[in-house]
């Protein structure tokens, strides 16, 4: 399973790159928001920043809502490097510039994802990413994880190529869930990726074996 970070800030993309274990990125204009940066100019700087940091893809989502807007916005985005992934809404348009950007060989993420319908008709326009959002299905009690599953299960049956990129992830323990159902990629915070590193029989058994390799010094 791929991991990717989910911020815009530049610190943690660095952090999770020198860790060894990031194939990339997703953010959006809410996240830049949150580390100040505003402006058309500067979230474009700000793409280009990501991907001189990272070695895989970097998801830029487009504001638009419209196909033409899409896909004026879209190309503009996918110019400004090679690591450039266009995120694209799932709404009617966002299906129709999906299938204009695969036809280009643009790679795309189709964004807010929330059934195995809305995947099935993004992998069948050409989708290189789906993002299910399975956090924000666990706040309304729906079983965020199943959708993964019921997505894994209908790629599988007909061999789509599509990715199946969990988003919303709140935990650690939805990452190793993810894991466990098939997801291809996982996106979250440092915090969800770092947490992987933790257990109390790690740190006590590493205590152990310094206190006793230093009895003898």
């Amino acid at each position: 399973m791929k991991f990717f970070i989910d911020t815009a800030n530049l610190d943690q993309i660095r952090e999770a790159q020198e860790l060894g274990v990031l194939d990339g990125v997703t953010t959006n204009p809410s996240l830049m928001a949150k580390e100040g940066i505003t402006g058309r100019n500067n979230i474009l700087k700000h793409y280009v920043d990501i991907c001189n940091i990272v070695d895989g893809d970097v998801s830029a989502e487009v504001i638009a809502t419209t196909f033409d807007e899409m896909v004026k916005e879209g190309e503009e985005l996918a110019e400004l490097h090679d690591q450039i992934v266009v995120k694209i809404p799932m709404i009617k348009d966002g299906v129709k510039a999906l299938k204009y950007f695969s036809d280009k060989g643009i790679k795309t993420n189709c964004t807010l994802v929330f059934s195995a319908g809305q995947a099935l008709l993004a992998a069948k326009a050409g989708a290189t990413y789906v993002s299910p959002f399975i956090g924000r299905l666990d706040d309304i009690s729906t079983d965020g994880l199943n959708l993964i599953a019921e997505i894994r299960h209908i790629y599988d049956n007909y061999a789509f190529e599509t990715q199946i990129l969990a988003a919303s992830i709140r935990h650690t323990m939805h990452v190793i869930d993810c894991a466990k159902v098939g997801a291809d990629v996982m996106t979250s915070g440092l915090s969800s990726i770092t947490g992987l590193l933790k257990h109390p029989l790690t740190d006590s058994g590493l205590e152990k074996f310094l206190a006793d390799y230093n009895k003898g010094n």
